[in-house]
């Protein structure tokens, strides 16, 4: 069994590197420098996001001497960058430290003229860390907008189109205070799908819908009527004008998707026939689970197999415990080992490290795992019953712990098995 979990963490591991942000941008700019730029004109250096400091200590060893460069990031992963300066904003709720990271940001974008180019580093959690209002509007409308939004009932789309109407930053607005000057942004997908207006509400993507829109669905949600009058007056405005598409290059570096494509190529190095099983494994944990067993009940138990699985999934929480969607995911997998035959394990890991409100990564479960969690003392089906799978997998020896691996592009999740 020991061989299967090296394995197993060795292929987790092959999902981190090729998600490592440095090692990501330094790629892309060696395979596709950037283009010289007219006589006068500067660079400008912004990273955003939560892999903003690797991102923004490497673009500084490409990218030498630029005219500025900004960081903001989360408090967690503040260091002092020589060359730049660094602000942090709040995550996963915006607060005072996240308007003036904004409005830094709005301000370094403005100072460019027509010959200059701002090159943006985005990653996942920039929509929180930097935030601006539209024109009229205050952080208090906004937070008074996104409580009437989580109690809608609205899909993500409705809910993401309507604050990037509500932002001057959001839905290409740096994009916007930055014109005539050139932009190149590089960014690190923490959505599946990457879906470019959705990481970090899309700075230099143009927006998902219009103003028009965002009013049309808050009207039908009966969340017109409620809300503050600074946003409805401001939503009853025209649409501001959009810049050319063409003054924006946005290249994706990183991803779920890149991930797990690294995790074949490595499984195939080592002699596994591997499989991509899904790279949307999202929805509630507990149909996830289902899915993983159908896979694993359906290869064939006579070959070696190697399943990968990429996605995002959610916990419908009902108790009091604590956990995150890949602990529980293993504990759920691991309460059907009667299902699956032979020598195995499964590993499903957060890419950033962290799984919850915990310091562990995920789980890594075996056939033994449920028996040990009872040898322990503990009742198994009771702590997944309290959505305590921390505590569970704790006794079954069964956590990934990694600690912080500087990136994040969501979960991925790997199950081997030998005859």
């Amino acid at each position: 069994m020991t061989e299967l979990t090296d394995t197993a963490r060795a292929l987790f591991q092959a999902a981190i590197d090729r998600a490592d942000p440095a090692k990501a941008l330094q790629a892309q700019l060696e395979s596709a420098p950037l283009v010289p730029l007219p006589d006068g004109g500067r660079n400008f250096i912004i990273a955003v996001g939560k892999a903003a400091i690797p991102m923004m200590r490497k673009a500084l060893e490409l990218i030498p001497d630029p005219a500025a460069a900004l960081v903001i990031t989360n408090p967690e992963n503040y260091t002092e960058i020589p060359g730049a300066a660094v602000l942090c904003g709040s995550h996963p709720v915006p607060d005072e430290a996240s308007e003036t990271a904004g409005l830094a940001a709005i301000e370094m974008a403005q100072s460019m003229s027509q010959n200059d180019r701002l090159i943006a580093l985005i990653s996942g959690g920039g929509s929180a860390l930097m935030v601006a209002p539209a024109p009229g509007l205050t952080l208090a409308d906004k937070a008074a907008v996104n409580k009437l939004l989580l109690a809608s009932g609205l899909e993500i789309n409705d809910m993401n189109l309507i604050r990037q109407q509500l932002s001057d930053l959001k839905g290409g607005g740096l994009l916007r205070h930055a014109s005539p000057a050139q932009v190149h942004a590089f960014i690190l997908s923490d959505v599946i799908g990457d879906d470019l207006r959705a990481i970090a509400s899309g700075p230099t993507v143009a927006p998902i819908g219009t103003r028009a829109k965002a009013r049309d669905i808050m009207q039908n949600a009966g969340i017109w009527d409620p809300a503050p009058e600074a946003v409805k007056a401001h939503l009853n405005q025209p649409d501001d004008p959009q810049p050319s598409a063409l003054a924006a290059n946005n290249t994706l570096i990183g991803s779920n998707r890149y991930s797990l494509k690294a995790m074949l190529a490595q499984a195939a190095e080592m002699g596994w026939e591997a499989k991509l099983v899904s790279h949307r494994l999202v929805g509630d944990v507990n149909d996830a689970a289902q899915i993983v067993l159908r896979a694993a009940a359906s290869a064939n138990p006579d070959k070696p197999v190697a399943l990968i699985f990429g996605g995002e999934t959610t916990v419908q929480i009902t108790g009091t415990g604590l956990g995150g969607r890949n602990q529980e995911l293993a504990l759920r997998v691991a309460q059907a080992a009667d299902e699956i035959s032979g020598n195995w394990v499964f590993l499903s890991g957060g890419t950033d490290g962290r799984d919850g409100p915990t310091e562990a990564a995920g789980g890594l479960v075996t056939p033994e795992t449920w028996d040990r969690i009872k040898s322990a003392g503990a009742d198994p089906d009771a702590l997944l019953a309290n959505n305590d799978s921390n505590a569970a997998l704790t006794a079954g020896n069964a956590l990934l712990i990694t600690g912080g691996t500087g990136t994040n592009v969501a979960d991925v999740q790997v199950f081997l098995r030998r005859p």
